[in-house]
């Protein structure tokens, strides 16, 4: 399993945590993917064999969110 962690701009409401989350824990092989709402962040794991951080970078850009970095690890 890979990490992603993708910063966001700020986040402005619990609504936001709850729509990127559902969305990528929808995602075939995203596992525990996590909204930090103070620091804008979103982490996540997943299996680089099913979906990569560049499609999950998209969903979340698609919501609305525009991601300002993208570290993999």
């Amino acid at each position: 399993m890979k990490k992603v962690v993708l910063q966001m701009e700020a986040l402005t409401c619990p609504s936001c945590i709850k729509k990127i989350e559902g969305a990528l824990d929808k995602t075939a092989g995203v596992d525990n993917a996590k909204v930090l709402f103070n620091s804008g962040k979103v982490k996540a794991s997943f299996d680089e064999s099913i979906v990569s951080a560049d499609e999950l970078e998209k969903i979340v850009s698609k919501l609305g969110y525009p991601v300002l970095s993208k570290k993999v690890s």
